[in-house]
């Protein structure tokens, strides 16, 4: 099977757990992948059902090609006619599947309290601790340890009743049940009778007051019958700031948990494990690149693998650190503000050139001030990905046409010049790993 039917298949599996099976069927099935090159994914149907799906299901096509691929890719739609085919290289091998499980979980020196107490949760559901709260930034494995106890109960315990909720997902049904006018009974039992209740994501309800009066009774309800509740969120229940006192002492009545940023071992440790769950072989030196430059969040690190692998199988890059800069290029630069990057991109350029960042923010014309100028454009197009306008606007509100005459200039020059296209080189890979 080459390596574009895979990706299909996992995108389409992923669909098949979003959609119904009727309108999976009806508006998904006869879809075609054709090419994916660089972020752009090419999909053939035909004219009458593209409209609908244009209409209504690119949001979830986008969200599952983000779910597989670990970064956003733009999705073509097209008639199979016109569809160009692009035949990738072949790679023997299946689709992987994952599962959250502790065994998958890696364990370091920022995680080992939290998995330890989720471990012992899920041996003994209902005991010492109880609630269970694990809170820590995103991506950094709440999720994945709240899974994990949910699959280890399910499996070694298949007589409880085991919920899993989002906190959004919680306040969206309540939602409904008042609004719909529907029996409120239903919804006590489904929460209020679990065996073991957990919640993703509890910072949700905060500020919510019905929600938080719901979940006040829920919490009751589930904890005085002696069985289990594990909660994860962003802050500890001290720092949520509109969260209602009952809840509060509530939710710090059994086990705090955080999780911090993994250190290096453990990040070298997780982009392995990724590497193996993908069964792609990354050498020793890319590993230890990803990890140096990707510090604080284990989903981007599992997003770099995913990414470097696509763009291995379907472009036929290398294996090395020229390909993983590739592939973190987005993840070093999204979180930091866009004005922020702008700032480092021109002082990059000045300090490359020995002149002054106003300078090439400014209105001079001189030959090299206007040459730093188009250069800064160029690598802000590259690095930010903002609109030839936005970046205009940056520039001492310049035409959006003066931009777009920058960017062909650079790029004119840089395929011509060797050096140049060094220089510009060494500033993006500056930016990126300031």
């Amino acid at each position: 099977m080459d390596s574009l039917s895979e990706l299909w298949e996992a995108v389409r599996n992923e669909l098949k757990s979003k959609l119904s099976e009727v309108i999976y069927n009806v508006w998904i099935n006869d879809i075609k992948m054709e090419s994916f090159e660089g972020n752009t994914v090419v999909l053939s149907l035909t004219e009458f059902k593209r409209k609908i799906v244009e209409q209504k299901f690119m949001g979830v096509l986008g969200d599952a090609f983000e779910k597989v691929l670990g970064f956003q890719a733009d999705i073509k739609l097209v008639e199979p006619q016109a569809a160009p085919v692009k035949k990738p290289a072949a790679e023997n091998g299946k689709t992987p599947q994952f599962s959250y499980t502790f065994d998958t979980f890696v364990v370091g020196s920022s995680n080992k309290f939290a998995h330890a107490a989720a471990q012992a949760v899920a041996a003994n559901p209902g005991g010492t601790y109880n609630p269970l709260f694990i809170y820590g930034e995103s991506g950094l494995g709440k999720t994945h340890l709240l899974r994990a106890i949910m699959n280890e109960v399910s499996a070694s315990r298949p007589d409880m009743k085991c919920v899993f909720i989002n906190g959004e997902d919680f306040t969206n049904e309540l939602i409904h049940y008042i609004y719909a006018k529907k029996n409120m009974s239903e919804f006590h039992n489904k929460y209020r009778s679990a065996d073991l209740l957990i919640v993703d994501d509890i910072q949700f309800i905060k500020g919510k007051e019905q929600t938080q009066e719901e979940f006040f009774h829920t919490f009751n309800a589930v904890t005085q019958e002696g069985h289990q509740i594990v909660l994860s969120s962003d802050k500890p229940p001290k720092e949520m700031g509109t969260l209602d006192e009952r809840l509060r002492t509530r939710f710090e009545w059994g086990l705090l948990a955080d999780i911090q940023p993994p250190d290096f071992e453990t990040r070298m440790a997780i982009i392995k494990q990724k590497a193996r769950d993908l069964e792609f072989d990354i050498p020793d030196d890319v590993v230890q690149y990803i990890a140096e430059k990707v510090k604080s969040n284990i989903r981007q690190l599992e997003g770099a693998v995913k990414r470097m692998k696509a763009i291995v199988t379907i472009q036929g890059a290398a294996k090395n650190i020229t390909t993983a800069q590739s592939a973190i290029k987005d993840i070093l630069t999204e979180s930091r503000p866009i004005p922020q990057t702008i700032e480092k991109i021109i002082s990059e350029v000045a300090r490359t050139y020995g002149a002054n960042p106003a300078d090439i923010r400014s209105s001079k014309r001189d030959a090299p001030i206007s040459q730093m100028r188009q250069i800064a454009m160029y690598v802000v197009s590259e690095v930010t990905g903002l609109t030839q306008e936005a970046i205009g606007r940056e520039f001492s509100g310049r035409h959006h046409t003066t931009v777009i005459y920058a960017l062909r200039e650079i790029k004119d020059k840089i395929d011509r010049d060797p050096s140049l296209k060094a220089t510009v080189n060494d500033i993006i890979k500056n930016v990126q790993q300031a």
